[in-house]
């Protein structure tokens, strides 16, 4: 997993509740196991027409929002089923920050282990940052997750809490088989060990 650096770009706003994970990435598209190509149907069934040319009006097909790498979302992002399929999706679009009042628990989870910042912020914050996001491509935010600060294109900061293991696995790029190996001295020691103590094993 890459390490997670200071974000500076475009936020695109996605002002719609409980946007659910099957509205992120549709079941027809869950037949894959890879990680990549799944940024092309992020958002699928809102995002083209059923001809499959591009809906115009979908915020990340107007030209200001089509290399977003935030995303400022409504309240109650990633409910529905726990498909891991959804955060690959948004990942593999370049979107790397996920701003919200709530996130589904598992989703939220999911984001970590990906490489991307979910951030829970006021309701009186979503509100600064969805107005500034629909400033456009030349409005750009900052999210600096080691000082936990998201600086707005007019240079208002807002702090986001966010969980202190999570945090030091997204900056030094760990997901959980990153944190396995990060012990292989200790690993390889104890079946060492074990085949010496159990040669019968």
């Amino acid at each position: 997993m890459e390490k997670f650096e200071k974000i500076h770009g475009v936020a695109a706003p996605m002002p719609l509740i409980n946007i659910d994970t099957d509205m992120i990435i549709p079941k027809v598209h869950l037949k894959t196991i890879k990680r990549s190509g799944l940024g092309v149907v992020l958002f699928d069934e809102m995002r083209y027409h059923e001809d499959g040319s591009e809906n115009e009006d979908f915020v990340l097909n107007k030209p200001a929002y089509r290399n977003a790498e935030i995303l400022v979302a409504g309240d109650n992002f990633g409910c529905g089923s726990s498909r891991e399929h959804a955060p690959w999706a948004i990942k593999d679009f370049g979107i790397k920050v996920v701003i919200s009042t709530s996130f589904a628990d598992i989703f939220f989870n999911n984001c970590f282990k990906n490489g991307i910042l979910p951030i829970v912020v006021s309701p009186e914050e979503h509100e600064t940052l969805m107005a500034d996001a629909q400033k456009g491509e030349n409005a750009r935010m900052t999210v600096d997750l080691e000082n936990q600060e998201i600086t707005t294109s007019d240079g208002e900061v807002i702090k986001f809490d966010v969980d202190p293991h999570k945090k030091h696995c997204l900056l030094n790029g760990l997901d959980d088989i990153g944190l396995t190996m990060e012990k292989a001295e200790y690993i390889d020691r104890f079946e060492s060990q074990a085949v010496q103590s159990r040669p019968w094993v």
